[in-house]
């Protein structure tokens, strides 16, 4: 796909220059958008057709006589049809439509549409820079401003991919109808361009740089919600691939025994086996439809529920083998029903930290939108893996749009709306604290600064415990103490006191005190003399 477009980018300029818009002149390496758009456009409708026509093929060759349509023709007929239910364009049949499609066989398009995008963005040389002109103003006005033009250049290129690919996709639609399948048009037509405009336009503003950076082009509230309902919907998404799993591995043994009915050989076998991989998409947003609650259908009056399962005869899919039985449905199993609360909480937190709200009532509020917009993106998807396939009781498979939309906007909804509170709550008196935690930390700071320079010229105590001893009366002097003569010395009253406890209880030996060195010895004399000295003489005068 890049080598084909590669080619397209060195082609010789003297043959791109009779293309309207584009200058022959080969100094000039930029090509006008739209032009880069439609080349791309095509090299992504002719990859894309040829991937599938060879699949086609094998099937053709390995499929009984007649299956596919007679001859190359048919092949190539039913290939065109495959790429337009890739981008989920229903057909009209006899008797009904058929809107069950693969939502896998999507991918296909989407990556080499994405790839496309990016080459486009480089050969059309977008290079996202400032404006021409920007407002002279505030930071704040100049960022926005930057974000306004680069989000024009974004959509510009969007349309350029989209408008001819999808002209080009109406011009397939019309190749590929025959008597019994007719596809509609307007539906190709819109499928081709949103698809192209989203990858076009993911591609284009993922050159800026990273995707957080890509991000940054949304406002801040835009962005909070934007991620939020990705976060919810990727959740409930994954829990649905864990439930279908599960599923599959509990009832392994039908899901064989109906691989083995169908007896499809080697080449049927693994192309059975990549329609069911094609499926799989389809059948996660039915779990997830089951995890919220609604359910999903396959057929008129069923329901696969937590309430309870009622079935009749489905489709020969071995996938559909890992289906319950009918009846009710183990109470242990409603406690699926929480997993939609658990990831409103998780994206109520990712909305708050990205965008935190001045008030304590707002944040709530942008919590309940992202449960809004969440159950908006649920019912679509519902939506697409869905559908009719042909008339009679099978025009009903699938969930229910609407109340897949209306469960999870609730469920996520009212997480998300507690979540978010309580941590834009949490965020509020971290900041509030913040000012006072600054201000104070450079008085700790001194203050172990000057600990420690004390410690080291040592006016720190080494010795925090109070020395024995009597001490000046606080009015007097609040730091100064007296000398103490002797360590065990003790006047008349403590003497009584100590002799009166002393008969009371048996006398403990008191345990050695190192020595003091700044007691007065008394038994150095001094040659003989001898200093007493009256600690009390002063209360006497």
């Amino acid at each position: 796909m890049t080598a084909i477009l590669d080619q397209l980018r060195t082609a010789p300029r003297s043959v791109l220059g009779k293309l309207p818009g584009v200058s022959g002149d080969d100094d000039e390496s930029r090509r006008p958008l739209p032009v880069s758009g439609m080349l791309a456009a095509a090299a992504t409708l002719g990859v894309g057709l040829a991937a599938l026509t060879t699949l086609t093929l094998v099937g053709w060759i390995a499929a009984p006589s007649g299956t596919l349509g007679s001859g190359l023709p048919g092949v190539f007929r039913t290939a065109a049809q495959l790429w337009l239910a890739a981008h989920h364009a229903g057909f009209a049949i006899q008797g009904g439509r058929v809107g069950l499609l693969p939502l896998g066989l999507m991918l296909l398009p989407a990556v080499l549409l994405y790839r496309a995008g990016r080459w486009m963005a480089r050969d059309a040389d977008l290079r996202l820079r400032l404006p021409a002109r920007l407002p002279k103003n505030s930071p704040k006005e100049k960022a926005r401003a930057r974000r306004r033009a680069q989000m024009a250049v974004v959509m510009q290129a969007g349309v350029s991919l989209a408008a001819p690919y999808a002209l080009l996709a109406g011009l397939i639609a019309l190749a590929a109808s025959n008597e019994i399948t007719q596809p509609y048009l307007g539906e190709v037509l819109l499928s081709h361009f949103v698809l192209a405009f989203l990858a076009g336009a993911v591609a284009t503003a993922r050159m800026i740089g990273p995707w957080r950076v890509m991000l940054r082009l949304l406002p801040e509230r835009v962005r909070a919600l934007t991620v939020g309902t990705a976060v919810a919907t990727a959740l409930l998404l994954v829990a649905g691939l864990m439930l279908v799993l599960v599923a599959v591995a509990l009832n392994f043994g039908q899901v064989r025994d109906l691989s083995g009915v169908l007896s499809p050989g080697f080449v049927g076998g693994v192309l059975l086996l990549l329609l069911q991989l094609l499926y799989l998409l389809n059948a996660v947003v039915w779990a997830s439809s089951y995890i919220a609650g609604p359910g999903f259908a396959i057929g008129a009056d069923t329901l696969v529920a937590p309430t309870g399962v009622q079935l009749g005869t489905v489709p020969s899919l071995p996938l559909l083998g890992a289906l319950p039985d009918s009846g009710p449905v183990p109470g242990w199993m409603m406690a699926v029903v929480a997993l939609p609360f658990a990831a409103g909480a998780v994206a109520g937190v990712m909305v708050a930290r990205i965008s935190p709200s001045p008030s304590y009532e707002a944040a709530p509020l942008w919590g309940l939108l992202s449960g809004v917009t969440s159950g908006c993106v649920a019912g679509l998807l519902a939506a697409l893996s869905g559908g009719p396939i042909g008339g009679g009781r099978m025009a009903t498979v699938g969930p229910s749009p609407w109340e897949v939309a209306l469960s999870v906007a609730l469920e996520v909804g009212v997480a998300a709306g507690i979540s978010a509170g309580v941590t834009n709550l949490l965020l509020l008196n971290k900041k509030a604290r913040a000012p006072l935690d600054k201000a104070a930390a450079p008085v700790r700071k001194a203050g172990a600064a000057i600990a420690k320079a004390a410690s080291k010229v040592g006016l720190a105590e080494s010795d925090p415990r109070p020395l024995p001893g009597h001490w000046m009366d606080a009015t007097e002097a609040d730091t100064q103490e007296i000398p103490v003569i002797r360590d065990d010395w003790q006047d008349e009253h403590a003497s009584a006191e100590a002799e009166t406890l002393a008969q009371a209880r048996p006398r403990r030996p008191e345990p050695a005190r190192p020595p003091r060195k700044d007691i007065v010895d008394e038994s150095d004399d001094r040659g003989g003399h001898v200093i007493y000295v009256d600690p009390y003489a002063w209360d006497r005068d």
